[in-house]
Protein backbone atom coordinates (compact mmCIF):
# COMPACT_ATOMS: atom_id res chain seq x y z
CA UNK A 1 0.00 0.00 0.00
CA UNK A 2 1.22 3.36 -1.29
CA UNK A 3 0.22 6.50 -0.81
CA UNK A 4 0.01 9.07 -4.21
CA UNK A 5 -0.57 12.44 -5.19
CA UNK A 6 -3.50 11.74 -7.77
CA UNK A 7 -5.83 13.41 -10.21
CA UNK A 8 -9.22 11.94 -10.04
CA UNK A 9 -8.41 10.18 -13.46
CA UNK A 10 -5.55 8.85 -12.22
CA UNK A 11 -6.59 7.46 -9.43
CA UNK A 12 -9.39 5.60 -11.81
CA UNK A 13 -6.60 4.69 -14.07
CA UNK A 14 -3.86 3.24 -11.48
CA UNK A 15 -6.86 1.67 -10.03
CA UNK A 16 -8.39 -0.37 -12.91
CA UNK A 17 -4.53 -1.44 -13.41
CA UNK A 18 -4.12 -2.13 -9.48
CA UNK A 19 -7.22 -4.57 -10.03
CA UNK A 20 -6.16 -6.94 -13.05
CA UNK A 21 -7.11 -5.12 -15.93
CA UNK A 22 -6.53 -6.46 -19.22
CA UNK A 23 -7.68 -3.48 -21.89
CA UNK A 24 -9.15 0.27 -21.52
CA UNK A 25 -10.74 1.46 -24.75
CA UNK A 26 -11.48 5.29 -25.16
CA UNK A 27 -12.12 7.85 -27.35
CA UNK A 28 -10.07 11.11 -26.19
CA UNK A 29 -12.59 13.70 -24.68
CA UNK A 30 -12.13 16.12 -21.78
CA UNK A 31 -12.62 15.50 -18.74
CA UNK A 32 -12.10 11.78 -19.70
CA UNK A 33 -8.93 12.26 -21.31
CA UNK A 34 -6.27 11.63 -18.96
CA UNK A 35 -7.33 8.31 -17.38
CA UNK A 36 -6.02 6.37 -21.19
CA UNK A 37 -3.05 8.75 -21.06
CA UNK A 38 -2.33 7.51 -17.64
CA UNK A 39 -2.50 4.06 -18.89
CA UNK A 40 -0.79 4.58 -21.79
CA UNK A 41 2.29 6.08 -20.05
CA UNK A 42 2.11 3.31 -16.95
CA UNK A 43 5.23 1.29 -17.07
CA UNK A 44 3.40 -1.62 -14.93
CA UNK A 45 0.70 -1.81 -17.78
CA UNK A 46 3.25 -1.63 -20.93
CA UNK A 47 4.81 -5.12 -18.83
CA UNK A 48 1.36 -6.75 -18.77
CA UNK A 49 0.60 -5.50 -22.10
CA UNK A 50 -3.17 -3.93 -21.00
CA UNK A 51 -4.18 -2.77 -24.40
CA UNK A 52 -4.87 1.12 -24.27
CA UNK A 53 -4.38 2.50 -27.92
CA UNK A 54 -7.08 4.97 -29.13
CA UNK A 55 -10.22 3.86 -30.89
CA UNK A 56 -12.13 5.61 -33.61
CA UNK A 57 -14.56 6.68 -31.81
CA UNK A 58 -16.81 6.06 -28.26
CA UNK A 59 -19.27 3.49 -30.29
CA UNK A 60 -16.03 1.30 -31.18
CA UNK A 61 -14.34 1.42 -27.78
CA UNK A 62 -17.73 -0.30 -25.97
CA UNK A 63 -17.99 -2.76 -28.55
CA UNK A 64 -14.42 -3.50 -28.21
CA UNK A 65 -13.94 -3.62 -24.54
CA UNK A 66 -17.57 -5.47 -24.31
CA UNK A 67 -15.63 -7.93 -26.61
CA UNK A 68 -13.11 -8.27 -24.28
CA UNK A 69 -15.27 -8.57 -21.60
CA UNK A 70 -16.84 -11.83 -23.75
CA UNK A 71 -13.31 -13.50 -23.44
CA UNK A 72 -13.58 -13.63 -19.28
CA UNK A 73 -10.92 -10.31 -19.45
CA UNK A 74 -11.47 -7.19 -17.43
CA UNK A 75 -11.96 -4.33 -19.44
CA UNK A 76 -12.29 -0.07 -18.58
CA UNK A 77 -14.34 2.15 -21.54
CA UNK A 78 -13.65 5.88 -21.17
CA UNK A 79 -15.68 8.63 -22.57
CA UNK A 80 -16.91 12.27 -21.70
CA UNK A 81 -20.72 12.56 -21.18
CA UNK A 82 -21.61 13.67 -24.83
CA UNK A 83 -19.18 10.79 -26.11
CA UNK A 84 -21.98 7.84 -24.35
CA UNK A 85 -24.94 9.54 -26.91
CA UNK A 86 -22.00 8.00 -29.80
CA UNK A 87 -22.49 4.60 -27.58
CA UNK A 88 -25.40 4.01 -26.74
CA UNK A 89 -26.55 1.36 -28.76
CA UNK A 90 -23.55 -0.90 -27.05
CA UNK A 91 -24.49 0.72 -24.01
CA UNK A 92 -28.47 -0.33 -23.90
CA UNK A 93 -27.91 -3.33 -25.67
CA UNK A 94 -24.68 -4.65 -23.24
CA UNK A 95 -27.33 -4.25 -20.42
CA UNK A 96 -29.12 -6.55 -21.98
CA UNK A 97 -26.56 -9.15 -22.56
CA UNK A 98 -25.17 -8.66 -19.36
CA UNK A 99 -21.07 -9.44 -19.10
CA UNK A 100 -18.60 -12.45 -18.64
CA UNK A 101 -15.19 -10.22 -17.43
CA UNK A 102 -15.95 -7.12 -15.16
CA UNK A 103 -16.48 -3.72 -17.22
CA UNK A 104 -16.69 -0.49 -15.77
CA UNK A 105 -17.87 2.36 -18.28
CA UNK A 106 -16.83 5.49 -17.01
CA UNK A 107 -18.69 8.84 -18.11
CA UNK A 108 -16.49 12.13 -17.23
CA UNK A 109 -19.82 14.52 -17.38
CA UNK A 110 -19.18 18.40 -17.55
CA UNK A 111 -21.76 20.58 -15.76
CA UNK A 112 -20.87 24.20 -16.70
CA UNK A 113 -19.93 23.18 -20.01
CA UNK A 114 -16.05 24.13 -19.71
CA UNK A 115 -15.27 22.19 -23.25
CA UNK A 116 -18.75 20.55 -24.39
CA UNK A 117 -21.92 21.46 -26.27
CA UNK A 118 -24.19 20.03 -23.30
CA UNK A 119 -24.59 19.50 -19.48
CA UNK A 120 -26.14 16.17 -19.61
CA UNK A 121 -26.20 14.08 -16.76
CA UNK A 122 -25.53 10.67 -17.75
CA UNK A 123 -27.06 9.45 -14.71
CA UNK A 124 -29.89 9.38 -16.46
CA UNK A 125 -28.81 7.31 -18.90
CA UNK A 126 -28.24 4.65 -16.62
CA UNK A 127 -31.47 4.74 -15.07
CA UNK A 128 -33.24 4.35 -18.49
CA UNK A 129 -30.52 1.19 -19.43
CA UNK A 130 -31.21 0.42 -15.76
CA UNK A 131 -28.03 -0.74 -15.25
CA UNK A 132 -26.02 0.17 -11.14
CA UNK A 133 -23.97 3.76 -11.14
CA UNK A 134 -21.01 4.45 -8.70
CA UNK A 135 -20.48 8.31 -8.15
CA UNK A 136 -17.10 9.44 -6.32
CA UNK A 137 -17.37 12.14 -3.51
CA UNK A 138 -13.41 12.18 -3.87
CA UNK A 139 -10.36 10.81 -5.44
CA UNK A 140 -9.94 7.83 -2.76
CA UNK A 141 -13.15 6.83 -3.12
CA UNK A 142 -12.70 6.88 -7.22
CA UNK A 143 -9.81 4.41 -6.39
CA UNK A 144 -11.36 2.14 -4.57
CA UNK A 145 -15.16 2.10 -6.58
CA UNK A 146 -12.78 0.79 -9.39
CA UNK A 147 -10.65 -1.47 -7.63
CA UNK A 148 -13.77 -2.94 -6.35
CA UNK A 149 -16.15 -2.35 -8.79
CA UNK A 150 -14.60 -4.65 -11.25
CA UNK A 151 -15.73 -7.63 -9.00
CA UNK A 152 -18.92 -5.77 -8.56
CA UNK A 153 -19.56 -6.03 -11.70
CA UNK A 154 -18.76 -9.74 -12.20
CA UNK A 155 -20.92 -10.14 -9.21
CA UNK A 156 -24.09 -8.62 -10.66
CA UNK A 157 -23.35 -10.08 -14.22
CA UNK A 158 -23.94 -6.46 -15.80
CA UNK A 159 -22.01 -3.56 -16.58
CA UNK A 160 -20.97 -0.37 -14.38
CA UNK A 161 -20.94 3.11 -15.18
CA UNK A 162 -18.24 5.01 -13.31
CA UNK A 163 -20.02 8.80 -12.67
CA UNK A 164 -17.12 11.60 -12.63
CA UNK A 165 -17.69 15.33 -12.81
CA UNK A 166 -14.70 18.13 -14.01
CA UNK A 167 -13.73 18.50 -10.48
CA UNK A 168 -13.23 15.22 -9.66
CA UNK A 169 -10.99 14.64 -12.90
CA UNK A 170 -9.01 17.17 -12.81
CA UNK A 171 -8.32 17.76 -8.85
CA UNK A 172 -5.76 15.91 -7.13
CA UNK A 173 -6.09 14.40 -3.73
CA UNK A 174 -4.44 11.26 -1.90
CA UNK A 175 -4.72 8.33 -3.18
CA UNK A 176 -3.52 4.77 -1.05
CA UNK A 177 -3.45 2.09 -3.35
CA UNK A 178 -3.87 -1.50 -2.82
CA UNK A 179 -2.31 -4.97 -3.76
CA UNK A 180 -2.12 -5.26 -7.20
CA UNK A 181 -3.94 -8.16 -8.58
CA UNK A 182 -3.26 -10.35 -11.55
CA UNK A 183 -5.86 -10.19 -14.50
CA UNK A 184 -8.37 -12.70 -15.18
CA UNK A 185 -7.45 -15.75 -17.36
CA UNK A 186 -9.47 -15.94 -20.48
CA UNK A 187 -12.81 -17.82 -20.70
CA UNK A 188 -15.68 -17.71 -22.91
CA UNK A 189 -19.14 -17.62 -21.35
CA UNK A 190 -20.93 -21.33 -21.85
CA UNK A 191 -24.35 -19.72 -22.31
CA UNK A 192 -22.97 -17.20 -24.66
CA UNK A 193 -25.16 -17.81 -27.45
CA UNK A 194 -28.56 -17.06 -25.37
CA UNK A 195 -27.07 -13.99 -23.77
CA UNK A 196 -24.88 -12.36 -26.73
CA UNK A 197 -27.19 -13.26 -29.78
CA UNK A 198 -29.94 -10.46 -29.57
CA UNK A 199 -32.61 -11.82 -31.65
CA UNK A 200 -36.21 -10.66 -30.36
CA UNK A 201 -36.83 -14.60 -29.24
CA UNK A 202 -33.52 -14.37 -26.89
CA UNK A 203 -34.15 -10.47 -26.31
CA UNK A 204 -37.14 -10.45 -24.44
CA UNK A 205 -35.76 -13.54 -21.71
CA UNK A 206 -32.64 -10.90 -21.47
CA UNK A 207 -35.06 -8.06 -20.71
CA UNK A 208 -36.63 -10.00 -18.15
CA UNK A 209 -33.26 -11.39 -16.57
CA UNK A 210 -32.48 -7.58 -16.69
CA UNK A 211 -35.71 -6.61 -14.25
CA UNK A 212 -34.92 -9.67 -12.28
CA UNK A 213 -31.38 -8.46 -11.51
CA UNK A 214 -33.15 -4.86 -10.38
CA UNK A 215 -33.35 -6.86 -6.81
CA UNK A 216 -29.81 -7.63 -6.77
CA UNK A 217 -28.84 -4.41 -7.82
CA UNK A 218 -31.39 -2.91 -5.32
CA UNK A 219 -29.91 -4.73 -2.71
CA UNK A 220 -26.13 -4.11 -3.05
CA UNK A 221 -27.15 -0.48 -2.74
CA UNK A 222 -28.41 -0.75 0.20
CA UNK A 223 -25.53 -2.80 1.75
CA UNK A 224 -22.89 -0.34 -0.15
CA UNK A 225 -20.59 0.90 2.19
CA UNK A 226 -20.36 4.18 0.08
CA UNK A 227 -24.10 5.08 1.19
CA UNK A 228 -23.45 6.66 4.38
CA UNK A 229 -26.26 8.13 6.85
CA UNK A 230 -24.90 10.60 9.21
CA UNK A 231 -26.91 11.53 12.06
CA UNK A 232 -27.49 14.77 13.16
CA UNK A 233 -29.41 17.61 16.26
CA UNK A 234 -31.10 19.52 13.86
CA UNK A 235 -33.88 17.16 12.11
CA UNK A 236 -35.78 20.08 10.84
CA UNK A 237 -34.03 19.47 7.58
CA UNK A 238 -32.68 16.30 6.09
CA UNK A 239 -29.78 16.47 3.48
CA UNK A 240 -28.68 13.96 0.54
CA UNK A 241 -26.23 14.30 -0.82
CA UNK A 242 -24.51 12.11 -4.31
CA UNK A 243 -20.57 12.45 -5.38
CA UNK A 244 -18.64 15.57 -5.47
CA UNK A 245 -21.00 17.48 -3.22
CA UNK A 246 -20.67 15.84 -0.67
CA UNK A 247 -17.28 17.25 -0.49
CA UNK A 248 -19.17 20.97 -0.67
CA UNK A 249 -21.30 19.89 2.04
CA UNK A 250 -18.55 18.83 4.24
CA UNK A 251 -16.81 22.28 3.72
CA UNK A 252 -19.55 24.26 5.03
CA UNK A 253 -19.79 21.81 7.87
CA UNK A 254 -16.06 21.27 9.18
CA UNK A 255 -17.20 20.44 12.80
CA UNK A 256 -19.77 17.80 11.76
CA UNK A 257 -23.20 17.86 10.22
CA UNK A 258 -25.71 19.68 12.08
CA UNK A 259 -28.51 17.81 10.21
CA UNK A 260 -29.15 14.46 9.33
CA UNK A 261 -26.91 13.71 6.13
CA UNK A 262 -27.66 10.56 3.55
CA UNK A 263 -24.40 10.71 1.22
CA UNK A 264 -25.38 8.36 -1.98
CA UNK A 265 -22.84 7.64 -4.05
CA UNK A 266 -24.06 4.36 -5.62
CA UNK A 267 -27.36 3.84 -7.14
CA UNK A 268 -30.06 2.74 -7.73
CA UNK A 269 -31.39 5.00 -4.64
CA UNK A 270 -31.02 2.93 -1.22
CA UNK A 271 -34.74 3.50 -0.56
CA UNK A 272 -34.28 2.24 2.84
CA UNK A 273 -31.99 5.02 3.54
CA UNK A 274 -34.03 7.60 2.39
CA UNK A 275 -36.86 6.39 3.70
CA UNK A 276 -34.97 6.68 7.13
CA UNK A 277 -34.18 10.02 6.61
CA UNK A 278 -37.32 11.05 5.73
CA UNK A 279 -39.42 10.13 8.44
CA UNK A 280 -37.16 11.41 10.87
CA UNK A 281 -36.98 14.88 9.09
CA UNK A 282 -39.59 17.28 8.19
CA UNK A 283 -38.21 18.68 5.15
CA UNK A 284 -35.64 17.61 2.30
CA UNK A 285 -32.96 19.36 0.43
CA UNK A 286 -30.83 17.23 -2.18
CA UNK A 287 -27.59 18.45 -3.16
CA UNK A 288 -26.61 16.85 -6.76
CA UNK A 289 -24.25 17.97 -9.22
CA UNK A 290 -25.79 17.91 -12.96
CA UNK A 291 -29.12 17.29 -13.43
CA UNK A 292 -32.46 17.27 -10.67
CA UNK A 293 -31.82 12.66 -10.96
CA UNK A 294 -32.41 11.73 -7.43
CA UNK A 295 -34.87 14.78 -6.64
CA UNK A 296 -37.25 13.49 -9.11
CA UNK A 297 -37.02 9.83 -7.98
CA UNK A 298 -37.48 11.17 -4.66
CA UNK A 299 -40.60 12.87 -5.36
CA UNK A 300 -42.17 10.01 -7.29
CA UNK A 301 -41.56 7.48 -4.92
CA UNK A 302 -41.67 8.53 -1.55
CA UNK A 303 -45.74 9.12 -1.25
CA UNK A 304 -45.05 12.26 1.13
CA UNK A 305 -46.39 15.46 1.86
CA UNK A 306 -42.61 16.42 3.08
CA UNK A 307 -40.98 19.08 1.21
CA UNK A 308 -38.22 18.42 -1.36
CA UNK A 309 -35.96 21.18 -2.19
CA UNK A 310 -32.82 21.55 -4.48
CA UNK A 311 -32.30 22.26 -8.02
CA UNK A 312 -36.31 21.97 -8.96
CA UNK A 313 -37.88 24.98 -6.53
CA UNK A 314 -34.71 27.35 -6.97
CA UNK A 315 -32.94 26.30 -3.93
CA UNK A 316 -30.02 25.52 -6.15
CA UNK A 317 -29.35 27.21 -9.86
CA UNK A 318 -30.81 24.95 -12.12
CA UNK A 319 -27.64 24.87 -14.51
CA UNK A 320 -23.70 24.79 -13.47
CA UNK A 321 -21.86 23.17 -11.75
CA UNK A 322 -22.31 23.16 -7.17
CA UNK A 323 -19.96 25.37 -5.63
CA UNK A 324 -19.21 25.40 -1.84
CA UNK A 325 -20.49 28.79 -1.44
CA UNK A 326 -23.71 27.25 -3.25
CA UNK A 327 -24.20 24.65 -1.18
CA UNK A 328 -23.79 27.02 1.45
CA UNK A 329 -26.69 29.18 0.73
CA UNK A 330 -28.93 26.39 0.45
CA UNK A 331 -28.30 25.20 3.67
CA UNK A 332 -28.92 29.00 5.19
CA UNK A 333 -25.76 29.87 5.50
CA UNK A 334 -24.64 33.39 5.22
CA UNK A 335 -22.24 33.79 2.51
CA UNK A 336 -19.34 36.68 2.17
CA UNK A 337 -17.82 37.46 -1.24
CA UNK A 338 -14.19 38.89 -0.34
CA UNK A 339 -13.28 39.56 -3.51
CA UNK A 340 -15.28 41.57 -6.41
CA UNK A 341 -14.62 40.83 -10.07
CA UNK A 342 -13.89 44.82 -11.58
CA UNK A 343 -16.08 45.63 -14.21
CA UNK A 344 -13.00 45.92 -16.32
CA UNK A 345 -12.09 42.73 -16.52
CA UNK A 346 -13.38 40.66 -19.22
CA UNK A 347 -13.80 36.79 -20.06
CA UNK A 348 -10.79 36.10 -22.29
CA UNK A 349 -12.39 33.42 -25.02
CA UNK A 350 -10.07 31.00 -26.65
CA UNK A 351 -8.63 31.58 -29.70
CA UNK A 352 -6.80 29.44 -32.86
CA UNK A 353 -3.15 28.82 -32.05
CA UNK A 354 -0.90 31.50 -33.33
CA UNK A 355 0.54 29.87 -36.37
CA UNK A 356 -2.27 27.03 -36.71
CA UNK A 357 -2.60 25.68 -39.79
CA UNK A 358 -6.85 26.25 -39.50
CA UNK A 359 -6.28 30.25 -39.53
CA UNK A 360 -4.53 30.05 -43.08
CA UNK A 361 -7.36 27.10 -44.10
CA UNK A 362 -10.25 29.58 -42.76
CA UNK A 363 -8.48 33.01 -44.39
CA UNK A 364 -8.35 31.46 -47.75
CA UNK A 365 -11.96 29.96 -47.27
CA UNK A 366 -13.15 33.32 -46.14
CA UNK A 367 -11.99 35.21 -49.08
CA UNK A 368 -12.81 32.61 -51.41
CA UNK A 369 -16.70 32.31 -49.78
CA UNK A 370 -17.32 36.15 -50.12
CA UNK A 371 -17.75 35.85 -53.61
CA UNK A 372 -21.02 33.61 -53.05
CA UNK A 373 -23.78 35.53 -51.24
CA UNK A 374 -25.97 32.25 -50.21
CA UNK A 375 -22.86 30.18 -48.99
CA UNK A 376 -23.10 28.50 -45.57
CA UNK A 377 -20.55 26.50 -43.79
CA UNK A 378 -21.22 23.72 -41.80
CA UNK A 379 -18.75 23.86 -38.87
CA UNK A 380 -17.69 20.22 -36.34
CA UNK A 381 -16.28 19.49 -33.11
CA UNK A 382 -12.49 20.57 -32.91
CA UNK A 383 -9.96 23.00 -32.39
CA UNK A 384 -11.22 24.48 -35.42
CA UNK A 385 -15.10 25.34 -34.18
CA UNK A 386 -13.13 28.24 -32.67
CA UNK A 387 -13.33 29.44 -36.66
CA UNK A 388 -16.48 30.68 -35.22
CA UNK A 389 -15.39 33.48 -33.21
CA UNK A 390 -13.33 36.51 -34.11
CA UNK A 391 -11.53 37.67 -36.54
CA UNK A 392 -13.12 34.78 -38.69
CA UNK A 393 -16.70 34.55 -37.84
CA UNK A 394 -16.48 31.74 -40.75
CA UNK A 395 -18.74 28.99 -39.27
CA UNK A 396 -22.60 28.38 -39.21
CA UNK A 397 -23.11 25.22 -37.20
CA UNK A 398 -21.70 23.09 -35.13
CA UNK A 399 -23.78 20.31 -33.18
CA UNK A 400 -22.37 17.28 -32.83
CA UNK A 401 -19.64 15.01 -34.02
CA UNK A 402 -19.64 14.48 -37.66
CA UNK A 403 -22.61 16.72 -38.62
CA UNK A 404 -20.78 19.60 -40.70
CA UNK A 405 -20.93 16.50 -43.51
CA UNK A 406 -24.80 15.96 -42.97
CA UNK A 407 -26.23 18.99 -42.23
CA UNK A 408 -24.14 20.34 -45.09
CA UNK A 409 -25.57 17.51 -47.40
CA UNK A 410 -29.41 18.36 -45.96
CA UNK A 411 -28.87 22.08 -46.70
CA UNK A 412 -27.54 21.35 -50.21
CA UNK A 413 -30.62 18.71 -50.65
CA UNK A 414 -32.74 22.03 -49.78
CA UNK A 415 -30.85 24.34 -52.50
CA UNK A 416 -28.27 26.04 -50.70
CA UNK A 417 -25.45 26.61 -52.58
CA UNK A 418 -22.27 26.29 -51.67
CA UNK A 419 -22.87 24.16 -49.23
CA UNK A 420 -19.22 23.72 -47.23
CA UNK A 421 -18.41 21.54 -44.53
CA UNK A 422 -16.00 22.08 -42.32
CA UNK A 423 -14.74 18.81 -40.24
CA UNK A 424 -11.26 17.63 -38.48
CA UNK A 425 -9.25 14.10 -39.47
CA UNK A 426 -9.72 13.02 -36.24
CA UNK A 427 -13.78 14.19 -36.45
CA UNK A 428 -13.69 12.84 -40.12
CA UNK A 429 -12.53 9.26 -38.61
CA UNK A 430 -15.00 9.52 -35.58
CA UNK A 431 -18.14 10.28 -37.30
CA UNK A 432 -17.85 11.71 -41.09
CA UNK A 433 -17.36 8.75 -42.94
CA UNK A 434 -20.85 7.77 -43.04
CA UNK A 435 -22.21 10.74 -44.25
CA UNK A 436 -20.08 11.38 -46.49
CA UNK A 437 -20.77 7.74 -48.05
CA UNK A 438 -24.49 9.23 -48.01
CA UNK A 439 -22.98 12.17 -49.92
CA UNK A 440 -21.31 9.75 -52.73
CA UNK A 441 -24.77 7.63 -52.83
CA UNK A 442 -26.43 10.86 -54.13
CA UNK A 443 -23.95 12.57 -55.65
CA UNK A 444 -24.51 15.42 -53.69
CA UNK A 445 -23.30 19.10 -54.42
CA UNK A 446 -21.19 19.71 -51.49
CA UNK A 447 -17.52 20.90 -51.02
CA UNK A 448 -16.07 19.03 -47.77
CA UNK A 449 -12.93 20.89 -46.03
CA UNK A 450 -10.79 17.72 -43.90
CA UNK A 451 -8.94 20.18 -41.91
CA UNK A 452 -6.05 17.65 -41.21
CA UNK A 453 -3.37 18.75 -38.00
CA UNK A 454 -2.45 14.72 -38.23
CA UNK A 455 -3.37 15.09 -34.41
CA UNK A 456 -6.69 15.02 -32.16
CA UNK A 457 -5.12 18.75 -31.14
CA UNK A 458 -8.13 19.83 -29.24
CA UNK A 459 -8.05 17.19 -26.45
CA UNK A 460 -4.03 17.28 -26.06
CA UNK A 461 -2.32 16.23 -29.15
CA UNK A 462 -3.48 11.78 -29.21
CA UNK A 463 -3.10 9.83 -31.93
CA UNK A 464 -5.54 10.38 -34.98
CA UNK A 465 -6.89 7.09 -36.44
CA UNK A 466 -6.66 9.03 -40.15
CA UNK A 467 -3.49 10.35 -40.24
CA UNK A 468 -2.03 9.11 -43.66
CA UNK A 469 -4.57 7.44 -45.03
CA UNK A 470 -7.63 10.46 -45.66
CA UNK A 471 -7.30 9.97 -49.29
CA UNK A 472 -7.02 6.23 -49.45
CA UNK A 473 -9.97 6.28 -47.29
CA UNK A 474 -11.58 8.84 -49.20
CA UNK A 475 -11.08 6.99 -52.71
CA UNK A 476 -12.83 3.76 -51.10
CA UNK A 477 -15.81 6.00 -50.10
CA UNK A 478 -16.29 6.70 -53.42
CA UNK A 479 -15.11 10.13 -54.29
CA UNK A 480 -13.22 10.39 -57.67
CA UNK A 481 -9.94 11.14 -56.84
CA UNK A 482 -9.45 14.03 -59.46
CA UNK A 483 -11.80 15.73 -56.84
CA UNK A 484 -9.68 14.70 -53.39
CA UNK A 485 -7.40 17.89 -53.01
CA UNK A 486 -4.49 18.30 -51.25
CA UNK A 487 -3.33 21.56 -49.74
CA UNK A 488 -0.56 22.92 -47.63
CA UNK A 489 -2.17 26.13 -45.51
CA UNK A 490 0.63 28.56 -45.44
CA UNK A 491 0.34 32.24 -46.55
CA UNK A 492 2.52 31.71 -49.33
CA UNK A 493 0.17 29.49 -50.68
CA UNK A 494 -2.97 31.47 -50.07
CA UNK A 495 -3.93 32.20 -54.50
CA UNK A 496 -3.42 28.67 -55.01
CA UNK A 497 -5.99 27.71 -51.57
CA UNK A 498 -8.24 30.20 -52.98
CA UNK A 499 -8.16 28.60 -56.93
CA UNK A 500 -8.47 25.03 -55.58
CA UNK A 501 -11.19 25.90 -53.22
CA UNK A 502 -13.42 28.02 -55.95
CA UNK A 503 -13.08 25.04 -58.55
CA UNK A 504 -14.21 22.57 -56.26
CA UNK A 505 -17.09 24.71 -55.20
CA UNK A 506 -18.26 25.13 -58.72
CA UNK A 507 -17.99 21.60 -59.82
CA UNK A 508 -21.62 19.78 -59.66
CA UNK A 509 -20.54 17.10 -57.44
CA UNK A 510 -18.53 15.78 -53.63
CA UNK A 511 -15.38 17.48 -53.36
CA UNK A 512 -13.29 16.85 -50.65
CA UNK A 513 -10.49 19.60 -49.70
CA UNK A 514 -7.55 18.28 -47.24
CA UNK A 515 -5.24 21.08 -46.06
CA UNK A 516 -2.65 19.49 -44.58
CA UNK A 517 -0.10 21.11 -41.97
CA UNK A 518 0.63 19.44 -38.33
CA UNK A 519 -0.63 20.92 -35.37
CA UNK A 520 2.13 23.88 -34.20
CA UNK A 521 1.71 22.17 -30.86
CA UNK A 522 2.47 18.64 -31.21
CA UNK A 523 5.39 20.31 -33.66
CA UNK A 524 7.02 22.29 -30.99
CA UNK A 525 6.75 19.62 -28.72
CA UNK A 526 8.65 17.28 -30.97
CA UNK A 527 11.03 20.23 -31.58
CA UNK A 528 12.12 20.69 -27.99
CA UNK A 529 11.83 16.53 -27.25
CA UNK A 530 14.44 16.20 -30.33
CA UNK A 531 16.45 18.97 -28.55
CA UNK A 532 17.08 16.86 -25.23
Amino acid sequence: MEKHLFLGDEAIAQAAIDAGLSGVYAYPGTPSTEITEYIQNSAIAKERNIHSRWSANEKTAMEAALGMSYAGKRSLCCMKHVGLNVAADCFMNAAMSGINGGMIIVSADDPSMHSSQNEQDNRMFAHFAMLPVLEPSNQQEAYDMVYEGFELSEKLGYPILLRITTRMAHSRSGVVTRESKSQNPMHTPEDGRQRYILLPALARKRFKALIAAQDNFNEASEESIYNQYFEGADKSLGIITTGIAFNYLSENYPEGFAHPVLKITQYPLPRKKVEKLVDECKEILVLEEGYPVVEEQLKGFLNRTVKVHGRLDGTLQRDGELTPDAVGKAIGKEIKNYFAIPEVVEQRPPALCQGCGHRDMYEALNETLAEYKSAKVFGDIGCYTLGALPPFRAIDSCIDMGASITMAKGASDAGVFPAVSVIGDSTFTHSGMTGLLDCVNENTNITIVISDNETTAMTGGQDSAGTGRLESICTGIGVDPKHIRVMIPLKKNYEEMKAIIREEIEYKGVSVLIPRRECIQTLTRKKKANKK
